[in-house]
């Protein structure tokens, strides 16, 4: 959940320090870097692969 909520938050454009203050954090190192998942590039490549199968 915490891995969905920030990644979800960031891809929002929400400001790394406030997710790291939301997720309980001091930091926003291990926020970034280990909580942090760029999901938009694997959605777009997901949604295209599903536009080539159906266009079919």
């Amino acid at each position: 959940m915490r891995h969905s909520f920030v990644s979800l938050l960031s891809d929002s454009g929400v400001p790394l320090e406030d997710i790291a203050r939301l997720v309980g954090r001091t930091g926003t190192a291990a926020t970034e870097t280990v909580y942090r998942k760029q999901i938009r590039p694997v959605l777009l490549q997901g949604a295209a692969a599903m536009d080539t199968i159906f266009a079919r």
